[in-house]
């Protein structure tokens, strides 16, 4: 009874001013009371004074909705979203429209939009459900009962995008060259142990070393550390040198030949000798 009163009153305000806006407010209580021709009477006759009143197209387009108008109501409501894009009314009179139309995955898309809008709408929600399931088909569940830790990873493994390969490093790909062993020693392996010899008999130095440089190629300095266990040290290199060119670099000479050969083994057996210094003093630090 209040609601008729309230339409009368609304009646005789919008007859008296037919410009008044309060035929926007009269339209949308006949559309609530169900008088549904009445409500879109009243707005094209209000529109026709005031064409840009939104909330009056809103309230036409939900009565031609229901009088299941639905070509007329779609124009009324995507020509107020083109306006006011926002218009939660509109958005869900036409998810409505395409619900109706059995056009699921469009009526879903505008029903999520409202949701947007209006979060804590139960009726939404359960709209918006409904419609996803019947459009959107279920991901596929991976089974987890009765399998072991590595099925299951096989499993996921199958669903993963292959990695990408990564490409080589600029250190990869230029090729580095040889280590270099920073001692001699590097170079050098450990001989075999040398055989015990007897020691000859006395000669003079003269015939030694004649008979060295007329039967015997002279010892290198390669030769006398090669002949030397390495464990036993540089000491031991040091003193079988010393031993062994003792004799050469003792005697005088006696031409210019044999004076030039022995000043060369001099300086070859400092060379080397300084060398085993160095390699006894690397060994210790």
């Amino acid at each position: 009874m209040a609601d008729n009163q309230r339409i009368e009153d609304l009646r005789r305000r919008v007859q008296r001013d037919p410009a008044s806006i309060a035929f926007a407010q009269l339209a949308e209580e006949l559309r609530r009371a169900g008088r549904f021709d009445e409500s879109v009477e009243t707005c094209r006759a209000g529109l026709a004074v005031h064409p840009g009143y939104l909330s009056a197209r809103v309230t036409l387009g939900r009565a031609l909705l229901e009088l299941n108008q639905l070509e007329e109501a779609q124009g009324e409501l995507e020509h107020v979203l083109r306006n006011a894009p926002e218009n939660l009314a509109a958005i869900r009179g036409l998810g409505e429209i395409h619900h109706r139309r059995g056009e699921l995955a469009q009526a879903l898309a505008q029903y999520r939009a409202a949701l947007a809008l209006a979060r804590n709408d139960p009726d939404l929600e359960e709209t918006v459900a409904q419609l996803a399931r019947q459009v959107e088909p279920p991901k596929p569940a991976i089974p987890t009962d009765g399998l072991s830790f590595d099925q299951m990873q096989s499993e996921l493994l199958k669903l993963a995008p292959p990695p990408p390969i990564p490409a080589a490093t600029e250190a990869e790909a230029t090729p580095q060259p040889p280590a270099i062993p920073t001692s001699w020693e590097a170079h050098v392996a450990p001989p075999p142990p040398a055989p015990e010899a007897t020691e000859p008999a006395p000669q003079p130095a003269s015939e030694v070393a004649d008979a060295t440089d007329a039967s015997e190629p002279r010892p290198t300095a390669t030769a006398i550390i090669d002949s030397v266990d390495v464990a036993a040290g540089a000491d031991a290199a040091d003193h079988r040198l010393s031993e062994t060119l003792a004799p050469a670099v003792q005697e005088p000479v006696a031409s210019d030949a044999d004076s030039e050969h022995a000043r060369r083994t001099v300086a070859a057996l400092e060379q080397w000798l300084d060398a085993i210094h160095v390699a006894r003093a690397d060994r210790r630090s």
